[in-house]
């Protein structure tokens, strides 16, 4: 089996152990991408055939707010799988809203939530490590500097060309797979703002007394 970035591996060398690994990713994507017809359809075909070309498993968060979270779980192959569908299908989902001719291509985006403590690995010294992922794969590469609301997690926004955006998440995987996040990881929820939370709990309280 080839490895990740064409490399032929001998007798277990790390691209080739990696495919084994179990790996889970996680991508912000707003809810009309996945509303009916588009890439990631709530109940619909198109997640379910990711789902089955891919053998990863794909879950979807529930809830009315704009952006859902997309997690995709498997072997990194099977990841690797379905994203590269996902980019795909986004950029033949860009085309069909321009002029209709498949002459130029549009730069696909995509939105990965990491834990803060593996995006300094992902940085590098003096931003080395990323710079080193943008200058091979072609893909422009951003973390953001601020924490997600209520999380211990960041946005990276990775953007460019279906084939350049699946090389640069199999290299950000690789940094992530080499570092784990470091102490309890706080996961990121769409939608729940400190507001939802503190009226959450006032609710909870009320509802401990009699009216």
């Amino acid at each position: 089996m080839a490895s990740p970035d064409g490399v032929s591996g001998v007798g277990g060398s790390p691209e080739e152990t990696e495919l084994s690994i179990t790996l889970t990713l996680r991508m912000l994507m707003h809810g009309k991408v996945m509303a009916g017809g588009s890439a990631l359809p709530g109940k619909g075909e198109t997640v379910k055939r990711i789902r089955e070309q891919s053998s990863a498993r794909i879950t979807i968060s529930e809830g009315s707010c704009p952006e859902r979270i997309t997690t995709i779980t498997g072997s990194t192959d099977a990841v690797f799988r379905a994203v590269s569908m996902i980019a795909f299908k986004l950029e033949e989902d860009l085309g069909v809203g321009s002029d209709g001719m498949a002459a130029g291509r549009a730069p696909v985006t995509l939105r990965l939530v990491i834990p803060a403590s593996q995006c300094g690995s992902l940085i590098g010294k003096a931003g080395s490590k990323i710079r080193e992922i943008r200058e091979s794969t072609g893909a422009q590469v951003q973390v953001a500097g601020d924490l997600l609301p209520n999380s211990t997690e960041r946005a990276v926004t990775v953007s460019g060309l279906p084939d350049t955006i699946i090389q640069c998440v199999r290299q950000i995987c690789a940094v992530i797979l080499e570092s784990p996040p470091k102490g309890a990881t706080i996961p990121y929820h769409p939608g729940l703002s400190l507001g939802t939370i503190l009226l959450s709990a006032n609710q909870v309280r009320g509802h401990s007394a009699p009216g």
